[in-house]
């Protein structure tokens, strides 16, 4: 009988594949921009790569409702969908003007990257109706008539935030970007001036990526979990939340 070789923590032993964040493997493909990534390769992942993604919207009550979408085109001016007039999701997106979307692509949860985007939406015109439809051909077997297609309508999320992680890699990545002259959020972790480099954080830090530095800690934010462990042990209270 064969077995599995395992690690000792019980996890399959098998190669580490490439990341997305660095340039690409058989689940995540390469990069349109250099050694960055940027918003246009988040756009592509979600709308090439991963397509189908879950979608997030509050109702009148403010209470979220979540549904499965299918991200059909980008630009440089955002991401692109469409849906029924009739259904629930068309009309909280016309009510609430805003919508979030993550999406996820990996054979496991070790080897998962995602993306996740949110922020404002607009109704878009028929033209660009049209040229989704075109770009998706499965739409005209679902919607198989002009009359029928009718009943459709395109949106564009095109101001908001975008976060991307990575757990493929260790130590992990993640990434924050803002698109649409939207403002970044805060929730990075830093260290401040009042640090004295006595390495407590390090000691709790799942990714080992805070350092000691001259000036003393600094946190890689490409790596950080943002668990917020480094802020429960810091005797002087030199980690604060952005």
């Amino acid at each position: 009988v064969k077995t599995k070789k395992t690690h000792k923590n019980g996890a399959p032993n098998r190669p580490n594949p490439p990341p997305y964040f660095s340039g690409g493997g058989p689940n995540f493909p390469p990069r349109a921009c250099g050694g960055y990534m940027d918003i246009g390769d988040i756009f592509k992942f979600l709308a090439d790569d991963v397509h189908t993604v879950i979608a997030a919207t509050a109702d009148d009550e403010g209470l979220p409702v979540t549904c499965a979408i299918d991200v059909m085109d980008y630009d440089g001016g955002g991401l692109y969908f469409l849906t029924a007039k009739g259904k629930g999701f068309y009309r909280r997106l016309m009510s609430r003007g805003y919508a979030a979307l993550t999406g996820i692509k990996g054979e496991d949860t070790m080897y998962r990257a995602a993306a996740s985007v949110r922020g404002k939406v607009r109704p878009e015109s028929e033209q660009k109706l049209a040229s989704l439809i075109q770009k998706n051909a499965y739409m005209r077997e679902i919607y198989p008539t002009e009359q029928s297609r009718a009943a459709l309508a395109a949106f564009c999320l095109y101001s908001g935030q975008a976060e991307w992680f990575d757990l493929s890699v260790k130590p992990i990545e993640r990434l924050n970007l803002t698109f649409g002259g939207a403002a970044a959020e805060g929730g990075a972790y830093a260290v401040g001036g009042g640090c004295t480099s006595c390495g407590r954080c390090l000691e709790v830090c799942p990714q080992k990526c805070i350092k000691i530095g001259q000036r003393g800690a600094y946190i890689v934010q490409q790596n950080c979990l943002r668990c917020g462990n480094c802020t429960t042990v810091c005797p002087v209270g030199a980690v604060t939340r952005g």
